[in-house]
């Protein structure tokens, strides 16, 4: 066992590190505020390596795991650039291309996923089902040698900076009559295909969409893997990933929350000349805060290592555990630095108010901390299901 990156990890680390604070906090929030995208940011980590560090080189990438990529997740979320669509992209739709596409759709696709000049999106959770796929009304049906698809989506991430987008729906197996799980490669210029964009409490320059899907017509191409029995593997092949980058995101969310605050508390002095942090009601919970993002981090590291040896169970349980963790810690983390701050916290200026909205969203999504802890009570503890 060591804890210990790689040389090549910890290069990747610095260099993503120096990326990241070149543009800073203030670069996002700008964005954010104008309705605009991080675009310089994303268009020079697709340059620079970044973006497809965890696909395989014969398309272009970096032949890294997911270890790489939440190194990368992490380091720009440290620097104040929480960003989603890593997640979102290179995460989700360029693992599940990887794993599960034809090699069809994987000369055509990660390339792009990986120099940055495409992005790919995922729609799988509904109004009604949330992200129950057992329960999803989006169908797809065969229409001669294409398939019709018709369906509502909602808080999908990025659409309106994604060329496609990748669409869980449900197929109707011809041997038993019943639906399974299928994914789609929709463009987002598709006949049919329109979207809504959801207003946010969230400082953020991606945005969230709801999506309706009415007759669109996609070519037989358009089903990702060389058949239907690709869909719930695929499907699963994308969640652990999500997690983990989720979790490292938000890990590096904390870690900027708590270097910011103790910059300010280290200097800020009040009583009699000495600097607020020396008073253990300043220092402790910023201390306990830090301590709670450390064990994430750990959790999260162990929960990549895991997933890239291809242990996919035990990497299911590790990644829930990772973003339970790292959820709660960036929350606290935030939280704290915004209290031991006092009104400076509240302010733009200080850069730590504006995540507030981000990671009160990081304990609900992309899978609520309650059904972590259902995921955890029966295949941990060995309880009944509860739902």
């Amino acid at each position: 066992m060591t804890f210990d990156l790689t040389p090549e990890q910890d290069q990747l680390r610095d260099a993503v590190r120096a990326l990241g604070r070149r543009y800073g906090h203030s670069y996002f929030v700008e964005k954010a505020r104008a309705g605009e995208h991080t675009t310089e940011l994303w268009a020079e980590a697709g340059r620079l390596g970044y973006l497809g560090v965890n696909i395989p080189t014969e398309y272009g990438g970096g032949g890294g795991g997911i270890t790489e990529l939440a190194i990368v997740c992490e380091e720009l979320a440290a620097a104040g650039c929480p960003l989603l669509l890593l997640v979102v992209s290179p995460a989700i739709a360029a693992t599940v291309l990887s794993r599960h596409g034809t090699e069809e759709q994987r000369k055509r696709h990660l390339p792009g996923l990986a120099d940055g000049s495409q992005k790919i999106v995922f729609a799988i959770t509904e109004p009604e089902a949330g992200s129950n796929f057992h329960r999803l009304g989006t169908v797809a049906r065969r229409d001669g040698d294409g398939w019709l698809l018709n369906g509502r989506k909602c808080y999908i991430s990025g659409v309106d900076e994604a060329g496609h987008v990748l669409v869980v729906a449900r197929t109707e197996d011809s041997s038993t009559g019943k639906l399974k799980p299928a994914l789609f490669l929709v463009p987002t210029d598709a006949v049919g295909l329109t979207r809504s964009k959801l207003d946010m409490e969230i400082v953020s320059p991606e945005n969230q969409f709801l999506l309706y899907l009415d007759d669109v017509r996609v070519p037989a191409d358009a089903l990702l893997g060389e058949s239907l029995d690709a869909g719930l593997p695929a499907l699963f092949a994308g969640l652990n990933p999500e997690r983990i980058t989720v979790a490292a995101m938000g890990a590096g969310t904390g870690r900027y929350a708590i270097e910011r605050a103790s910059e300010y508390t280290a200097t800020r002095k009040v009583w009699g000349g000495r600097s607020i942090g020396s008073h253990q009601g300043v220092s402790h919970p910023l201390a306990h805060a830090a301590v709670q993002v450390e064990l994430a981090r750990l959790m999260i590291q162990k929960a990549a290592t895991l997933y890239d040896a291809g242990r996919d169970l035990e990497a299911g349980v590790a990644g829930n555990m990772a973003k339970y963790a790292a959820g709660e810690a960036a929350a606290l983390a935030v939280d704290t630095a915004v209290q031991v701050l006092g009104g400076a916290g509240m302010t733009t200026e200080y850069g730590v108010a504006t995540l507030l909205g981000a990671v009160r969203a990081g304990r609900i999504a992309p899978v609520s901390r309650e059904m972590i802890l259902n995921f955890v009570a029966q295949h941990v503890l060995g309880q009944d299901k509860s739902y």
